[in-house]
């Protein structure tokens, strides 16, 4: 009867995760006072109030659906306390093990998904907030600072005297309430929200569409906007271009190449809108001490054909190399891959949505309304770049056409890429493996992401937790297999689940080292499948999939736990073939009890029952949301 009843009642009020205790504020941390407490996203479906919140720490008197609804919720709560000075964390269970490197691991995501005005953010639009666990392997503490990203955007919408928020940038994914809904031209909200990345010893946070903001890696003080790539070319190498009028008439070029011109001081001018937009996604070459990084051109959002460039720097970000690639397909590119010989690029094909490009203009609707996956064609593209003109090749091979993508057999929006390696046989066959996370075209919706609805400002997991029979929709760990003869032919590509495992999973990571060549530990993020109502997502379960002898072992947080990216920490020693030989860094936000902790599992454990070496607790004040991609840097 209960669970039949729970169809007609409102989900109870969410206690706030965040508030701090009376009179809890030290050097230590600073609120961002409001008017009213943070809140978490919530979705009425019911027409009954309960009289208590306690519902919410019981879920033995619950539906399971009312109690998971809840447990979503949790990740998504916005934090407006920062810890400006080093707060020492309790290690509750086990210990840093005492071989575990000195270091800091870097963690950035959203932290702020509604203001005092009443708008309700997206959380891909929510402001970056940075989170550090510096970690002293010597004595086995544990330290944790946080700071929101002082980027433009946080400038204009954060008064400084009352503390007060309100949203004026719409951001690409969601829409404002008021007077800052209807002929909004604020889209390009730059949070530096999305990854993190220690280079050349400079801490930066990157955003998908801008350039990074450097944060200084002590105090976590925002540097500023850093600019990457100057606008001189790279040293010793020629930029290169490789025209689109190759590949189809020249009429037809002229004429998108006109229309990118109409459209370049519209998107410069009214939306602000950079013309080389940074993928947040980089990649290093440990071998040749290299940052690679890509981007696309503003343009080619709206426009049937897409431009990458490529950059290469070494560690004083000089530019080394530059390479442009003109493709003749609408594409939208969120990770990618390299190997010793090329760019990796998996082609989502888009289109534009002329009436959603109506209404987005206007404010009416998100911007990224204009945009719709186009499921036109069966199969994937998949574009295998040259990193190199010729005369570096060190192979004296025929390099294939790489304007003529090579169509895997199945159609599939990438999300992540783990890695990419390559291997050139004696007769000149090349073998490429691509180890990678994604969905059915079916399943992806720009504007649904995270179960968000922009019309109401609510999250609904639903949306990440497809039913029997739907559940192959969903994110799932696969491995591309290539071969090319010695003329650059395809002579096989096919797309497999890596090492068959079937479930939901994604953020696929591997030893940093082993990055571009030949790797056979993948770890990720995946779902142990015991929640009835949240079969899929959050995840709860760290899965090691050994591609050598096909093993498969998992580490689960536990019921009402939930994960976030795993991210290696390799122990610092010399053995190449021990790629396993290391830690595993992982948050976990433990919903039942309004905690966060950062577990440390020790790789070669995964699997048995001494895999967790240790959990950090994060003070109950300090809770943040849900975090999206990390960095492990060593100290010197």
């Amino acid at each position: 009867m209960l669970a039949k009843a729970c169809h007609n009642i409102t989900p109870p009020k969410f206690p706030p995760a965040v508030k701090l205790p009376q009179g809890a504020a030290t050097t230590s941390q600073v609120s961002f006072p409001s008017r009213h407490v943070s809140r978490a996203i919530s979705i009425p479906t019911t027409t009954i109030t309960p009289t208590t919140p306690e519902i919410f720490t019981s879920p033995e008197l619950l539906d399971d659906r009312v109690t998971a609804f809840w447990d979503y919720q949790f990740l998504f709560v916005s934090q407006r306390s920062e810890a400006v000075e080093p707060v020492a964390l309790r290690v509750v269970e086990g210990a840093v093990p005492s071989d575990f490197p000195s270091g800091t691991y870097y963690l950035t995501g959203p932290g702020l998904f509604t203001d005092d005005h009443g708008s309700t953010v997206h959380p891909l639009d929510g402001h970056g907030y940075l989170r550090t666990f510096e970690i002293d392997g010597a004595t086995g503490n544990v330290t944790f600072m946080a700071r929101y990203i002082r980027t433009e955007a946080q400038a204009e919408e954060r008064d400084p005297e009352t503390g007060q928020w309100r949203f004026t940038h719409r951001g690409p994914f969601s829409v404002l309430k008021g007077e800052n809904m209807v002929g909004n031209t604020k889209v390009m909200k730059n949070v530096a929200n999305t990854s993190v990345l220690h280079w050349g010893g400079r801490l930066f946070c990157l955003w998908e569409g801008g350039d990074p903001y450097e944060i200084d890696s002590g105090s976590l003080d925002t540097v500023g906007k850093f600019q990457l790539i100057k606008n001189t070319p790279a040293a010793g190498h020629e930029s290169t271009s490789s025209p689109s009028e190759e590949t189809g008439t020249k009429f037809t070029a002229d004429f998108w190449n006109v229309a990118a011109q109409i459209l370049k001081p519209i998107l410069y001018g009214v939306f602000k809108m950079p013309p080389k937009r940074f993928l947040s996604h980089y990649k290093i070459d440990v071998r040749r001490n290299r940052l690679l990084i890509i981007s696309c051109n503003a343009e080619d959002m709206l426009l049937p054909r897409s431009n990458f460039t490529f950059y290469e720097l070494d560690a004083n970000f000089k530019l080394l190399h530059q390479q442009e690639f003109n493709i003749p397909d609408h594409l939208m590119i969120h990770d990618w891959a390299f190997t010793d010989s090329n760019y990796i690029l998996f082609g989502n094909r888009i289109k534009l949505d002329v009436p959603g490009s109506m209404t987005a203009v206007c404010g009416l609707s998100p911007m990224i309304s204009a945009l719709s996956v186009n499921p036109s064609k069966q199969t994937s593209p998949i574009y295998l770049l040259p990193r190199f003109p010729r005369s570096e090749s060190t192979d004296n091979v025929v390099q294939r056409d790489w304007k003529i993508p090579i169509e895997a057999p199945s159609q599939m929006w990438v999300l992540h890429v783990g890695n990419a390696f390559e291997d050139r046989d004696d007769s000149g066959n090349l073998e490429i493996q691509i180890q990678a996370s994604g969905c059915s075209y079916q399943w992806f919706n720009f504007q649904k992401m995270f179960g968000y609805d922009w019309q109401s400002g609510k999250l609904d997991p639903a949306m990440m937790n497809r039913g029997e029979g739907e559940d192959k929709l969903l994110p799932h760990l696969v491995q591309v297999s290539i071969r090319l003869d010695i003329n650059g032919d395809c002579q096989n590509v096919a797309v497999n689940e890596l090492n068959e495992w079937g479930k939901a999973a994604d953020f696929p990571a591997i030893h940093p080292d082993y990055s571009g060549r030949k790797s056979s530990c993948v770890y990720a993020a995946t779902s142990s499948g015991s929640r009835q109502a949240l079969p899929h997502f959050p995840f709860d379960t760290v899965v090691k999939l050994n591609t050598a002898d096909k093993s498969t072992h998992t580490w689960s947080a536990g019921r009402r736990r939930f994960i976030g990216e795993p991210v290696f920490v390799p122990k610092g020693t010399k053995d190449d073939d021990d790629e396993d030989d290391g830690y595993l860094l992982v948050v976990e936000y433990a919903v039942a009890t309004q905690r966060c902790y950062l577990v440390v599992l020790d790789a070669k454990q995964i699997g048995k029952s001494k895999a967790m070496v240790a959990r950090a607790e994060v003070p109950r004040h300090l809770n943040f949301p849900l975090g999206f991609h990390g960095f492990w840097a060593p100290s010197k």
